[in-house]
């Protein structure tokens, strides 16, 4: 070998030494990075919530910053990437769940505040409802002893009648033979016993006369062979069973006759608002056919009917009707009025926002934040809607621009930290499985940190990362360094959740 070749083989071994030297720098350097605050809040068991003593700020969640989505409670190593989770820190002098926004720019947002203040709603709800014959003022007109109608007034229905107007003139026999037997008593001297002039009166009486058709026998002294029904009340008729010529018999109805002083609305209130309705609660209704009327009334009773396509509960409602202006069939508006009781806190119903599941009110905190509030609502009507629990008075709440705010709450995570458990409470999902081979790196109670080849059902490609430790828990036997075949599911929130753990040359050896 000549001394130009050893020069060459020299030169070689000396920048051989040179990068060994440079990538043993590289990993010492890159061990103390992982000493990083974000590796030692993993060794010194904080958790979401507490104060990372290096920064003295509230750490708030740890999530993968390629994959920032994703929220943990607790620190570790990423299940995404071979790298550490990085904590996410409260802003300093804000609440987490608070969105902070530049004063100069809050009217450019259109961002507009309420004041929530007490009282109570003008009106609670406003229903339809069809009126309806009140059959506590229907008379029922019978006959009360048999005979022949000679002449019937009222011949069809709904006809109105006035209080004293006849209806029909009967002969009745039986009326004749009483008449002439109290007349034959009244006549006859004196010194007759006086209790058959009694007798023969109840005779009158039990035959179906009226008072006053008797009072007429005794005024006049003469017989009255035919006698006329009259209507006791000012209404319709709502029946007719009399006509000329027509035998009755005892109990037979000859007439019905509805009194429309007072009417009933059976109104239709949703099933989910039946509480602002009971008995007694006075109302006022409104007709389209009664322009720049305003009629008055009260509940009169809650019916026990359901109706199963419309989820409605009637409501009937007793209506003034002096003038006769209601007819049965029409419909009218009836609103009830506010509840008596202590005043509610009332918002604007467009500062409320509605998820589905709840209702949030965004309120105006110190220095210029905007905090989400859950809140419970009551009744509703006129823009205003009552709060029953959630709000104080005084608060100021967003009432436009509400959904930007809400947007800006959700990213950061505080709408879903309001209704969420804690990621490691939340149940595996029900996903399909995927097979790896790999070797493991470290066993923790928690799970097993595994370097794993290429996974094609999820397209991953060689990493190391951890995956959570079944609910049964890992089996036994497994140690550092072991070559083993696992099956996982990913979870809700993307971590991955072993399924089943085997060491590779046993699941090798049991193939066929």
């Amino acid at each position: 070998m000549n001394k130009r070749a050893i020069e060459v083989l020299v030169s070689l071994a000396v920048a051989g030494v040179a990068l060994y030297g440079a990538y043993h720098f590289g990993v010492m350097q890159g061990q103390k990075a992982a000493q990083s605050p974000t590796a030692a809040t993993a060794e010194t068991g904080l958790k979401a919530g507490d104060v990372d003593p290096k920064t003295g700020k509230k750490i708030l969640y740890w999530h993968d910053p390629m994959v920032p989505g994703q929220r943990f409670d607790k620190p570790g190593k990423s299940p995404f990437m071979d790298m550490q989770l990085v904590p996410v820190y409260q802003d300093t002098g804000s609440s987490s769940a608070a969105v902070t926004i530049d004063s100069r720019i809050t009217q450019n947002l259109g961002i507009r505040t309420i004041e929530v203040k007490s009282g109570r709603l003008e009106s609670v709800l406003d229903v339809p409802g069809n009126v309806a014959i009140n059959e506590r003022g229907i008379e029922v007109i019978q006959a009360r002893t048999a005979g022949f109608v000679e002449h019937s007034y009222a011949k069809t229905t709904l006809d109105p009648v006035r209080r004293g107007q006849p209806l029909v003139v009967i002969y009745s026999p039986d009326w004749v033979a009483a008449q002439e037997e109290y007349l034959a008593v009244a006549q006859t001297n004196a010194s007759l016993p006086g209790d058959l002039r009694g007798a023969a009166l109840a005779r009158m009486r039990q035959t179906g006369m009226t008072e006053s058709q008797i009072r007429l026998v005794e005024s006049t002294g003469k017989l009255q062979p035919r006698l006329s029904i009259s209507s006791s009340v000012d209404g319709v008729i709502t029946e007719v069973g009399a006509r000329d010529g027509m035998t009755v018999t005892p109990g037979m109805t000859l007439f019905r006759v509805a009194d429309l002083s007072t009417v009933w609305v059976l109104a239709d209130v949703p099933e989910s608002q039946a509480s602002v309705a009971r008995p007694g609660q006075p109302v006022t209704a409104t007709a389209a056919g009664l322009p720049g009327q305003t009629l008055t009334g009260k509940v009169d009773a809650i019916l026990p009917d359901i109706n199963p396509s419309t989820r409605t509960l009637k409501v009937r409602v007793e209506l003034q009707n002096k003038n006769r202006q209601l007819v049965p069939g029409m419909f009218v508006s009836v609103r009830f009025g506010s509840q008596d009781g202590a005043d509610k806190i009332l918002v604007p119903t467009e500062a409320l926002i509605r998820t589905g599941t709840r209702t949030i009110a965004m309120v105006e905190v110190a220095n210029g934040g905007f905090s989400p509030v859950e809140v419970k609502t009551g009744a509703e009507a006129n823009g205003q809607t009552e709060v029953t629990e959630g709000l104080k008075v005084g608060q100021k709440v967003v009432a436009s621009g509400q959904f930007l705010l809400d947007s800006e709450a959700s990213l950061r995570g505080t709408t879903a930290r309001m209704e969420s458990t804690p990621v490691a409470a939340k149940p595996t999902a029900a996903g399909p499985e995927h097979e790896g081979l790999g070797k493991i790196e470290a066993i923790t109670p928690e799970g097993l940190t595994i370097s794993h080849g290429p996974i094609p059902t999820l397209q991953w490609g060689a990493m190391t990362m951890d995956f959570k430790a079944p609910v049964s828990g890992l089996p036994k036997g497994l140690k550092q360094g072991q070559q083993v075949r696992f099956k996982f599911r990913m979870d809700a929130e993307g971590v991955p959740v072993l399924s089943s753990v085997q060491p590779a040359s046993t699941t090798a050896g049991s193939k066929p």
